[in-house]
């Protein structure tokens, strides 16, 4: 991720209540964010969530209904796009196909009637930033998806701006792709070190490169974090679900009692799996408050074996592999409880499997988990 030693050149941006409709559309609901100067910031959520919106806004090719937007405390709103130090990266490149990659980048600072020296030695600059020596006189036509992105970062750097937006810019792209993009994008990130606005629906990427997400639905920004955060520690039902696999149970609480380490160890109704489990949290929790247990796949223990005998922190259910799936670096199992609940696991493979996975179809199994590995989250977001 971004933020390792890197020079700051960007701008805090500041959004305050920022409400946007189209006709009976809320597209943003009193959306805040605060992004650090330097930040490599994303926006992620599922289409029509508002993530688009607020980055036009911040573009300034829509305005808000009400709110404000700031760069260094300063409001941008009055000025146009041209003003503000902010370029925008789209899905689409909008590369010219009649010009060569060297013409491309020029291009801003022909606009700009820079003297014919200075053009000439950013250009280069630039293209050596993006690692496209070898292609700077060929044409959009001849070079490949990942090229043209490339050659539309260093046009959209060029101009020096405090602010890059980018528009699901890798979208476009294969899977593999993709990956080896978002880490070349990081790492410019950290050589020209402003501020990184990243729009995307897709929470690996994410959680690849951000130094923080804001995770939005429905218009609202429903949690704010670093990747850790927002993975380990979900804010609601929705951000648990989307951002990667997890298991999600209603739940009520039967007992909230203090710890020595200053925690809270609860024990939940869970009528999905059953019976009573365990987790702790940080906040004490209001008996007979009606919550949801979360619980991510590949921190479930999975065994053919009996258990030695399991700690008072420990939950075990036993079950049947109702489908095991085999994904090389891991095995995904679906195991029905006893009591008919289904539960996904994931077994990472860390040895040599000589003859296969040691858990098949129809094994009768146990799954535990300690108290520490769940996390309770709101049961409706908004």
């Amino acid at each position: 991720m971004g933020g390792k030693g890197k020079r700051l050149n960007g701008v805090e941006v500041t959004a305050r209540g920022v409400t946007r409709k189209f006709g009976d559309f809320l597209a943003l609901d009193d959306v805040s964010v605060d992004i650090k100067k330097g930040e490599f910031f994303s926006l992620l959520g599922p289409s029509g969530c508002g993530k688009t919106t607020l980055l036009r806004i911040i573009a300034g090719f829509d305005s808000p209904d009400v709110g404000f937007v700031s760069f260094d405390g300063a409001d941008i709103l009055p000025l146009p796009p041209e003003k503000r130090q902010a370029n925008t990266i789209f899905q689409t490149y909008a590369l010219f196909p009649h010009l060569n990659v060297y013409e491309n980048v020029a291009f801003p600072l022909r606009i700009r009637r820079r003297p014919k020296d200075e053009i000439d030695r950013r250009v280069r600059d630039y293209i050596h930033l993006v690692q496209l020596d070898e292609h700077i006189t060929k044409k959009p036509s001849m070079l490949s998806g990942g090229q043209k992105q490339r050659v539309a970062i260093a046009r959209a750097l060029i101009n020096e701006p405090k602010v890059l937006l980018l528009d699901e810019p890798l979208s476009a792209l294969d899977a593999k792709l993709r990956q080896n993009l978002l880490i070349e994008l990081d790492e410019i990130h950290d050589k020209v070190g402003i501020t990184f606005i990243y729009v995307t629906h897709d929470q690996s990427e994410a959680l690849s490169v951000s130094d923080r997400i804001a995770v939005m639905n429905h218009g609202k920004v429903l949690q704010i974090g670093t990747p850790y955060e927002i993975y380990e520690a979900p804010a609601t039902e929705f951000v648990a679900r989307f951002i990667g696999e997890t298991n999600i149970f209603p739940c009520t609480v039967l007992s909230c009692n203090p710890t020595s380490d200053g925690e809270f160890m609860l024990n939940l109704d869970v009528p999905a799996l059953g019976g009573t489990i365990r987790v702790t949290d940080v906040d004490p929790q209001e008996i007979g408050k009606r919550l949801d247990f979360t619980i991510r796949p590949e921190k479930i223990r999975i065994t053919t074996d009996v258990p030695e005998k399991p700690g008072k922190d420990i939950n075990q259910f036993l079950g049947i592999v109702d489908e095991p799936v085999y994904a090389g670096f891991q095995s995904k199992f679906f195991v029905k409880l006893t009591n008919g609940a289904m539960i996904k696991v994931y077994k990472q493979h860390v040895n040599y499997m000589d003859d296969g996975p040691e858990i098949e179809w129809k094994d009768s199994v146990y799954v535990s988990w300690s108290a520490a590995d769940g996390y309770l989250v709101k049961v409706v977001d908004a």
